[in-house]
Formats: structure tokens, C-alpha cells, sequence
């Protein structure tokens, strides 16, 4: 079953093509990577698919239905959720207060047990008392996904979450994604640069680059692709062939 699915996508910014023809689908509880050099159109194409961006050509599914013409707020109430590639926290709060006004910001309001939950699940360790302002990259980025499932929603796009991470919070983020997917069947897309994350939680890879999709796949033959180090590693066609 695929929970979210877009067809021929196209998108035009500044008199500049920065996504020609762009089909992927995401299954359900399946962790889908997306990769690609810098300015491939990994992030616009999250500005498509959340809503952020309806000025683009193509079409946008969400369990099976037609969400092409609905606004963010509008897909974040049938479940489709994100994150953006810097974890902005309101930093005038303290976490208790951030995950209180998330709660306030939902109708139906999530219960004060789910919030507790979501905040147990992804291993929130600051206390609630903690402004937010003060918190490391990681903790913040824990912030933002524990009020975003509070909403329960059934697809989470994930942009850079290990950017700026150690490699042991990197397993932090790693397990988080695997237990989504895994244990409570929330679909995951994510892009990210750090390849070792999407080679051990993404079941599949698409590479993205100057709009286009031009390699999808498990990860490990993804990687190893002339065309994928070409444009990711910036290797020579010819070398890459020979590699």
C-alpha cells in the first residue's frame, strides 16, 4: 500500500527548472532514502509534497488521495508531517512549555499521556524546565519530531535529521527512524547526506540530481552506480565506470 506517491512533478523557481519529471512512492512502514550532491532539489521537493510550495506542475497522493491542490495545515491534518533541515525551536519557551503549546495547537488535542509518550519515545532527556534556546542540536531536533507525533501522523518527512550530529547521536536518530517504521508503522522519507544512516535504516535510495531522478534502489547498489558517484562524489563518468 503506498501512503504517499507523487507523478510528474515539475517545479520552477526564478526562471530556473529545479525539478523535472519526479516520481516516487513511500509504502507503508517503509524508510525510503533520498540522496543527492547540494542543490539537487531534495529540499524543494519536500516543499511539494508537505504543501509548502503549490506552485508546481505534477501530482501529489496521500493514501490514495489527491492532496496536490491542499495547503501544509491542511496535509498535516490527513497525516503528513516534516521537518526542515535546521531544528528551529521557539526559544522564549522552556520544552514543557514548547510541548504544551504543540498540544494546543492540534484539534482534536492529542492527550496529555500521548505527549508524555512522544516525549518518552524519542528519548527527550533535557528537562521540562530547560529553555529551549539552550538545548544541543540534538535535543532539539528531538523537540521538534516528538511534537510532530503527537499528531499521530502516518507519514513523517525527515530533512538532514543527523546534520550537525556524533556518530553515537546519529544512532540515537537511527533507532528512532527504525522504531517509526518498524514498531508503529509511520512511514518514513528522509534526506540526508550522512549515506551510513540511509545504508542502515532505508529499505530504498532515490538520488536526485539537478531535479532529476537518476538511480533508485537498495542502498548498497544505489551507492555503487556510475551515474550516482558522478553526480554525489563528483567522480568522472569514466572513473567511476572503471572503479
Amino acid at each position: 500500500m503506498q501512503v504517499l506517491a507523487c507523478s510528474n512533478i515539475a517545479l520552477e523557481l526564478g526562471g530556473r527548472q529545479i525539478l523535472s519529471d519526479v516520481n516516487l512512492s513511500v509504502g507503508q512502514a517503509e524508510v525510503v532514502g533520498l540522496a543527492g550532491p547540494n542543490g539537487a532539489g531534495k529540499t524543494s521537493l519536500f516543499e511539494v509534497l508537505s504543501g509548502r510550495n503549490l506552485n508546481h506542475q505534477g501530482k501529489v497522493e496521500l493514501n490514495g488521495v489527491d492532496i496536490t491542490s491542499l495547503s501544509m495545515q491542511e496535509r498535516v491534518k490527513l497525516g503528513l508531517v516534516r521537518t526542515f533541515q535546521r531544528p528551529v525551536v521557539p526559544a522564549t519557551l522552556t520544552v514543557g512549555e514548547t510541548l504544551k503549546a504543540a498540544r494546543k495547537a492540534f484539534d482534536p488535542k492529542p492527550s496529555r499521556l500521548r505527549m508524555e509518550w512522544v516525549a518518552e519515545f524519542v528519548h527527550l532527556n533535557a528537562p521540562m524546565n530547560t529553555p529551549t534556546g539552550g538545548l544541543e542540536t540534538l535535543e532539539r531536533r528531538k523537540l521538534m519530531l516528538a511534537c510532530l507525533l503527537a499528531r499521530e501522523p502516518k507519514i513523517v518527512l525527515l530533512d538532514e535529521p543527523a546534520s550537525g550530529l556524533t556518530g553515537s547521536e546519529i544512532d540515537e536518530i537511527d533507532l528512532i527512524v527504525r522504531k517509526l517504521a518498524q514498531e508503529y508503522g509511520i512511514s518514513v522519507l528522509l534526506i540526508e547526506h550522512r549515506l551510513e544512516l540511509l545504508a542502515m535504516v532505508a529499505s530504498r535510495v532515490l538520488v536526485l540530481d539537478v531535479g532529476e531522478i537518476i538511480a533508485e534502489g537498495p542502498p548498497d547498489s544505489v551507492f555503487k552506480q556510475p551515474a550516482v558517484r558522478a553526480a554525489y562524489f563528483d567522480v568522472p563518468i569514466e572513473s567511476a565506470v572503471g572503479a
